[in-house]
């Protein structure tokens, strides 16, 4: 047995350390946070670096020497850093806070900093040089201002523009993970409206072909249920499959289907042999061929033929799943029918967006729903 002490440990590395996405709010701030301060790190370094060189240089080409100067650099910037690391906490403080506040903010105190570095540079300047006759030069000052002014704005701007791209990675990583569960949703949705009914209904034939005696076929008829329940149960609603393991499926249902209506199916596949490769959706032809079993085959006194058809039709992949109508059968669209057609549409809107198109084409002899995505190859055959 499991003690309560491994079942705790068991429950606390399980979801979080598997799925970032789904950690908690207080893990997901923290994490966020380190990610933040790690990047304004590297960044704050790579700022002050270049700064110190382009200071080297605008410095040499004046004529003074870089390597001379380089400690009087190095205590500036130094006091610069500090100066930053105050601007930095205020913005990361206010980074919820709306654009036009966070500007302003940058803007008062790059001045304010500004005016701070331009004395302590002026205090490294008489401490290395130690002029005999030194005065206050205000054109010298206002110069050191602008430039400085400049300098602390820039990385205002930049710590900012940071902050903005951490805010976009977060809301496009909550967008994923809404439109993971949505389509968890729809898969779940999916799976109970297919089962029960196709459940029901094949018990139902089976234990009418046992009592005809024919024990064979609705052994037969168990054997491929269980095997389709298995792998519709045990499909990643997250991952795509190819075409051929899609139309597998399919097969496996549609050979159920037969054995229910032996004397009044029949179906046929048709599918180019490149297409067999193409990524498509779990379970995407499922509620197209069972509405075609459902408000095709079951209202219907004749032999209906199924027909699933796929192609290559430029950068696209299309899928047709057709079934035959009689007039007076009594076919009607039911309300199952066009919850199953919708869920088609909107997966494949979510999973594709405009790139994708479905359509249904109904005509007095024949019903067929298409599918269109884009071609998009699982691998090469060699």
């Amino acid at each position: 047995m499991t003690s309560a002490l491994e079942r705790k440990v068991q429950s606390n590395g399980s979801a979080t350390d598997r799925d970032p996405l789904h950690a908690p709010p207080r893990l997901a701030s923290v994490r966020e946070r380190k990610a933040i301060t790690a990047t304004t790190v590297k960044l704050a370094a790579l700022f002050w670096l270049c700064v110190f060189v382009s200071d080297s240089i605008l410095w040499g080409i004046a004529g003074v020497d870089p390597i001379k100067s380089a400690l009087g650099k190095i205590i500036t910037n130094s006091f610069g850093v500090g100066l930053t690391l105050i601007v930095t906490a205020s913005l990361f403080r206010l980074r919820y806070a709306s654009i036009f506040i966070k500007v302003l903010i940058a803007f008062t105190f790059s001045i304010v900093a500004a005016a701070i570095l331009s004395g302590i540079d002026i205090l490294v300047y008489i401490w290395f040089v130690q002029p005999v006759n030194w005065s206050f030069d205000q054109i010298v000052f206002g110069h050191t201002m602008i430039s400085s002014t400049g300098m602390f704005f820039g990385w205002s701007c930049l710590y900012v523009a940071l902050l903005y791209s951490f805010e976009v990675r977060d809301r496009e990583r909550s967008l994923a993970q809404a439109r993971e569960e949505a389509l968890s949703a729809q898969m779940r949705a999916l799976r109970y409206q297919i089962n029960p009914h196709f459940l029901f209904n094949t018990l139902n034939s089976a234990v009418g072909l046992v009592e005809e005696g024919a024990n064979a076929r609705a052994q037969r008829m168990m054997i491929s249920l269980s095997t389709f329940l298995r792998q519709t149960l045990e499909l990643d609603p997250m991952t795509d499959v190819t075409l051929a393991a899609e139309l597998a499926l399919q097969e496996d249902y549609l050979e159920i289907e037969r054995e229910r209506f032996a004397d009044r199916m029949r179906f046929s596949i048709d599918v180019e042999e490149a297409a067999l490769l193409v990524m498509v959706p779990n379970l995407i032809l499922q509620p197209l061929v069972e509405n075609a079993v459902k408000h095709g085959v079951e209202p219907s006194t004749r032999e209906v033929e199924i027909r699933i058809v796929a192609w290559r039709d430029g950068d696209d992949l299309c899928v047709s799943v057709a079934n035959d109508r009689f007039p007076g059968d009594g076919h009607q669209t039911r309300a199952g029918s066009r919850i199953g057609l919708r869920n088609v549409a909107d997966r494949l809107a979510a999973r594709f967006g405009p790139a994708s198109s479905f359509a249904t084409k109904p005509t007095p002899t024949q019903f067929r729903a298409e599918i269109r995505l884009p071609w998009i190859i699982c691998c090469q055959v060699s």
